[in-house]
């Protein structure tokens, strides 16, 4: 009986290791395709190339700590994985047998807006990983968070910063208020429920956590 027990533990490892093996390859042959057909630089060069593109100064500094503080808060310090992040949301998934939670940080969030869809698919995140590690090695924190702030979605068609204050406000970043920027600092988490012409009461809901996470690491003293 124990050995049966013990041939049966080392199968499952083996079977597990082959199917970690198999997604890291599938995930890293996705990768390579995709930087085959555009590269990093070219993707870049695109981002920047838009009539709205923002220069990392021309974002306003409450909006750039906004995002990090709802979407990243180790965004500083990590290399473009946050393992104590992407731990969580492994426990919560496979306690929910799905990819609910995907724990990516803003490179990786860049790394999918660049080159991938939203489709959960475990092979999709591991080619998003090696595109954030090559993101992460050829440019600085502000430059990825400039390009990230460039590429989200703001709901109602609009993507980057610029589009979503003059298609919402009416106004340049520049002119935003603390309060219209935390607002739009929420809505890329979930851009079909946030969006301010649908559910604006939502909006002001995430607004909250937004201002709370501020609060909490830092970025602003108290609740406005």
């Amino acid at each position: 009986m124990k050995k049966f027990i013990k041939y049966t533990i080392l199968a499952i490892l083996i079977l597990t290791l082959f199917i970690v093996g198999f997604i890291i390859f599938e995930g890293y042959s996705i990768y390579k395709d995709a930087i085959q057909k555009v590269s990093i630089q070219d993707k870049v060069a695109s981002i920047q190339e838009d009539t709205n593109y923002l220069t990392y100064e021309e974002i306003p500094k409450d909006f750039r700590n906004a995002i990090i503080a709802i979407e990243d808060h180790r965004f500083k310090t990590h290399n473009g994985i946050d393992l104590i992040g992407t731990a969580r949301a492994i426990v919560i998934n496979l306690s929910e047998l799905s990819l609910s939670q995907g724990g990516s940080t803003i490179t990786q969030q860049l790394a999918r807006n660049m080159y991938f869809t939203q489709e959960a698919k475990f092979t999709r995140k591991i080619a998003e990983l090696f595109v954030a590690f090559d993101l992460e090695k050829n440019y600085s924190k502000n430059d990825i968070l400039t390009f990230y702030i460039n590429t989200i979605y703001f709901g109602d068609g609009y993507y980057g910063l610029r589009e979503a204050s003059l298609g919402y406000f009416n106004k340049e970043p520049s002119e935003l208020t603390l309060d219209e920027m935390t607002l739009l600092a929420g809505i890329p988490n979930a851009p079909s429920v946030y969006a301010l012409s649908n559910n604006p009461d939502l909006a002001r809901q995430r607004q909250k956590q937004v201002i709370s996470a501020m609060v909490e690491y830092g970025y602003l003293e108290e609740e406005i």
